[in-house]
C-alpha cells in the first residue's frame, strides 16, 4: 500500500458534478483505504495497493460509469507533491496566484519550445518534470496567459491547484 494524492481534472465546473462523499465511496469501492478528500474540486488522499497508474485509470473509468463524463486523474506520492511545492521556481507573493499543474506525462522538449511562443504578458510558467508551475500576476481569474492553449501545445492533460491547496494536500497526506 502506498499513500497517493489523487487530482481529478475539471470537476465541479461546467456541469461535471463530482460530490465528494460519492467520490470517497467510489475510491473505497476500487480498493482504496484511508480515503480523505479536500475541498470540492477533485482532490483525494488515500492508500492504494498495486500499480498507481492502473488505479488512476480505474478511477477514470469509475467516474465515467458512475457520473457520465470522462476526466483524467493524475496522482502523485506525497513526497513528489512536496518536492514540487518546494521547487516552485517563482517568487510567491500570494499562494492563490501561484499554481502547480500536475501533468499526465512529461512534455517533450519540442512541445515545451512550441509553447514558449505563446504570449504570457506578466504571467510566468515553467515545466519541471511532470509539473507545470504557473504564476499569475493578476490572478487566475484574469490571466494574460491562455493556459488552455498552453496545455494543447504541451500535449498532455493537466489539472492545476494553487499553492495553498497543494500545501493542504501535502499536510493531509501526512
Amino acid at each position: 500500500m502506498s499513500t497517493r494524492i489523487l487530482l481529478v481534472r475539471a470537476v465541479n465546473v461546467g456541469g461535471a458534478s463530482l460530490p465528494m462523499a460519492e467520490f470517497r465511496e467510489l475510491l473505497a469501492s476500487l480498493g482504496a483505504t484511508d480515503v480523505r478528500t479536500y475541498i470540492a474540486s477533485g482532490n483525494a488522499v488515500c492508500s492504494v495497493a498495486g500499480d498507481a497508474a492502473a488505479f488512476d485509470r480505474e478511477v477514470e473509468r469509475g467516474i465515467e460509469a458512475r457520473f457520465g463524463y470522462f476526466r483524467e486523474v493524475m496522482s502523485r506520492l506525497p513526497g513528489e507533491v512536496s518536492a514540487a511545492l518546494a521547487g516552485h521556481p517563482f517568487s510567491v507573493v500570494d499562494p492563490t496566484r501561484s499554481y502547480i499543474s500536475f501533468l499526465s506525462g512529461k512534455p517533450t522538449a519540442a512541445a515545451i519550445e512550441d509553447a514558449r511562443e505563446l504570449p504570457t504578458g506578466a504571467d510566468e510558467w515553467s515545466v519541471v518534470g511532470r509539473e507545470l508551475h504557473l504564476r499569475y500576476e493578476n490572478g487566475a481569474g484574469r490571466p494574460d496567459l491562455n493556459v488552455d492553449a498552453l496545455g494543447r501545445r504541451l500535449g498532455v492533460a493537466m489539472t492545476a491547484r494553487n499553492l495553498r491547496t497543494v500545501h493542504a494536500l501535502v499536510t493531509l497526506a501526512g
